[in-house]
């Protein structure tokens, strides 16, 4: 069939504003388009020297001028979906599908959910899906850009060129989608805006992206996830039923790139780190590993805090499988992964989220709320549906899609106040004139909501650093519904303690004791992380007092008083080494110092610490409620020693404190029951590396009222050393 001859077809302003690469609706032009019994079809190949329909060896002619081509022919001739054949100005013949010929896409129920700001899968539908349309496998791309005049799919397959595959865009939603034909996975792709009010040209990289290249390059990968077949069902089941406020929940906090790297100084992959972490955690008896985000960043300087890929772990260690087998390994080994995630803020970088679509998009326009001074970031728009829904998302598809067991949400006391590290004039009151984001505060609710309803058995971990109000208390109670708060009180007021002379320590004895007034106002986690080995804070280790051999007794009667204190606990990785340098992020752990029997002995005495910790019902099993606890002697200043009972249904455990470097013998410490009190544990063993000061297993109890208590023990007290004694049951 020989086309109708078209004469001098014209250049409406349709046809001019695709050209210009304006065209907020590209179908309107391009595709097939039904006149009576006539059927028109346009094509904008900039590449293009001539061009046919392939299914009907028919040409179409290109409109003077322009890199539009046209044809016409009988209703019905044209198939659904067909092949245009182009000769690109290489020389070079292609064939591909015309992704103008396909129908829109995105439901209209999953854009009213998203509008309303609660689609929680909303990432299945938003950035690239490999799928099949009528049959037809390819790639649907889809994205968020409300102020958008156009908005275009760009990548390795359309040599970057935003006049190749515009969107179309689907109403008042600013939800923009395109389906393109063919596309293999791995292919690269961003996204190509232009602003409708200034025509500001922006080329962003996707949001929503599961998959990213290696930076320093920012384009994200198209990626099939569905590959990968899961081997963990055992512990989904098992953390689905356990009550982690009655369990063990002692977190080794790692960041990947820093903990061990190849014998040529570069990244190890998920796969590997994931064995060699697991023969390490087991080693140590710690129940998770809390990963500093693995979520995409361009900066390795930033440890992964300026997040641009919410929902895509960091190619730098390998692809969303490799860290798929990495949680899957570690949960088949029985330890669990937690993953720092970061919703109080994201970076300025042109190719991310600032200014998505020219506008102020996911931030407040008004940077007395939409930045943050001290970090040169930006924070979200908890206000905004759309924001909130993308947060919540991320959250979702990581505890989902890739079994995560929980989330710590970073910096959360900058999400709870407006005034959060700012100048008097330099912030704005809520509708009540107060200073708590009540926006924030409503997205976080409904964030703990979200993930502890949909993913029974996972932790949501708040970093929040101040007296906020039941953080981690059940949002029906008013709380924000946490499932465990970082004890930041607690951290400073020991590590003050710790690092103060053993001889001026009696003065400051209530550093050890306030805590104890506010210890189940929540439900803590004891943090020793990565924020206080770096910037001239020092190492644990050289924070410590005295000699060698001092600052060495003092780091394990700091473990000792951490695993026996109320509350989960975390050590953040080098902790458990002893490293007597700060932590390095280019480079790994001093793994070399296990060759030293000091160093040896505190890495042993964690270990034994966390199986006392599990064993030990007392020590774990009332660790958020007051009937765990129980002082024995808070009152001892003047020889710096605490003294303590924790507790459960049917065990009792003594713990015994000396924080100087003077042998104690003959302390007596009034007990609750009479019987044979075992040392189960004691920190200045020479196993540890200690002077083995001690009392040598058993002792048995006399009967001698002391401290209004029916009996009594008498002790020898190791310097600088902690006691554990356990009540021997029939």
């Amino acid at each position: 069939m020989t086309p109708t001859k078209l004469t001098a077809p014209r250049l409406d302003e349709a046809r001019r504003r695709l050209i210009e690469a304006r065209h907020h609706d590209p179908f309107e032009v391009l595709g097939p388009h039904e006149q009576g019994r006539r059927t028109q079809l346009c094509a904008h190949l900039p590449w293009a020297e001539e061009v046919e329909i392939e299914e009907l060896g028919e040409p179409l002619r290109r409109i003077d001028g322009t890199d539009l081509f046209v044809w016409q022919g009988s209703a019905g001739v044209l198939p659904p979906h067909y092949h245009l054949r182009w000769r690109g100005k290489d020389g070079h013949w292609h064939s591909d599908i015309d992704p103008y010929s396909f129908p829109p896409l995105l439901p209209d129920f999953d854009m009213h959910l998203f509008a309303e700001g609660r689609h929680w899968h909303i990432y299945r539908l938003l950035g690239a899906h490999p799928c099949e349309v009528d049959g037809i496998a390819g790639v649907r791309f889809a994205t968020w850009a409300p102020n958008a005049e156009r908005v275009s799919v760009v990548g390795d397959f359309n040599r970057w060129d935003g006049r190749c595959h515009p969107m179309r865009v689907r109403g008042a939603s600013g939800l923009w989608e395109l389906f393109i034909p063919g596309l293999p996975d791995g292919s690269l792709y961003k996204f190509e805006i232009r602003n409708r009010d200034t025509g500001q040209i922006l080329l962003k990289t996707d949001p929503y992206g599961q998959a990213f290249e290696l930076r320093p390059q920012t384009a994200a990968v198209v990626h099939d996830h569905s590959r990968y077949a899961w081997g963990d069902e055992a512990w989904l089941e098992k953390r689905a039923a356990t009550d982690w406020l009655h369990q063990p929940v002692a977190i080794y906090e790692v960041h990947l790139g820093s903990w061990r790297r190849g014998p040529d100084g570069g990244f190890l992959g998920y796969r590997e780190l994931a064995h060699r972490l697991v023969e390490h955690v087991s080693e140590l008896g710690f129940t998770h590993i809390e990963l500093l985000p693995v979520t995409e960043h361009p900066l390795d300087a930033s440890w992964g805090y300026q997040t641009t890929g919410y929902f895509a772990p960091t190619r730098r260690f390998g692809t969303p499988d490799d860290f798929r087998y990495f949680v899957d390994y570690c949960h088949r080994h029985d330890i669990g992964v937690l993953l720092d995630w970061v919703p109080a803020h994201f970076p300025r970088d042109d190719f991310g989220l600032a200014r998505f679509d020219g506008t102020a998009l996911y931030e407040h326009e008004d940077p007395r709320r939409g930045e943050h001074r001290d970090w040169g970031t930006l924070i979200y728009n908890y206000g905004r549906p759309e924001v909130r829904n993308f947060l919540i998302a991320s959250a979702n598809f990581w505890l989902e899609e890739y079994h995560l067991d929980g989330l710590r949400v970073d910096a959360v006391a900058s999400m709870l106040y407006l005034d959060y590290s700012r100048e008097p004039d330099d912030w704005t009151p809520n509708i009540y004139g107060g200073n708590e984001n009540l926006e924030a505060i409503d997205f976080l609710r409904q964030l703990n909501d979200v993930t502890h309803g949909n993913h029974p058995g996972t932790l949501m971990i708040a970093e929040e650093s101040t007296a906020w109000p039941q953080v981690s208390r059940p949002t029906w109670l008013g709380g924000l519904g946490f499932t465990l708060k970082w004890n930041m009180g607690w951290m400073h007021d020991t590590l003050d303690y710790m690092q103060k002379d053993p001889i001026h320590r009696h003065f400051h004895h209530d550093q050890l004791t306030f805590g104890l007034l506010y210890a189940f106002t929540e439900n803590f986690v004891l943090p020793f992380s990565h924020d206080e080995v770096v910037h001239g804070k020092r190492s644990l280790l050289y924070r410590m007092p005295g000699d060698e051999w001092q600052r060495f007794a003092n780091l394990r009667l700091l473990y000792t008083y951490m695993y026996t204190y109320p509350g989960a606990k975390l050590l953040f990785m080098g902790n458990e080494l002893a490293q007597g340098d700060e932590w390095n992020h280019e480079r790994e752990l001093d793994w070399y110092l296990l060759e030293f029997p000091l160093h040896r002995g505190v890495m042993d005495l964690l270990a034994d610490l966390n199986r006392r910790y599990r064993e030990l019902p007392a020590l774990h099993a009332f660790s958020f409620e007051a009937q765990g606890f129980e002082w024995i002697d808070c009152h001892d200043a003047s020889q710096s020693v605490l003294s303590y009972l924790r507790r459960s249904h049917d065990d009792l455990v003594v713990v015994i404190l000396n924080f100087t470097p003077i042998p104690r013998h003959h302390y007596r410490i009034g007990l609750p029951a009479a019987g044979t009190w075992r040392e189960v544990l004691n920190s200045d063993s020479s196993y540890y590396g200690g002077s083995n000061c001690g009392n040598y297993g058993a002792l048995h109890s006399e009967d001698m009222p002391w401290m209004n208590r029916p009996c009594s023990l008498e002790l020898s007290l190791p310097p600088l050393g902690g006691l554990i004694l356990r009540l021997e049951r029939p």
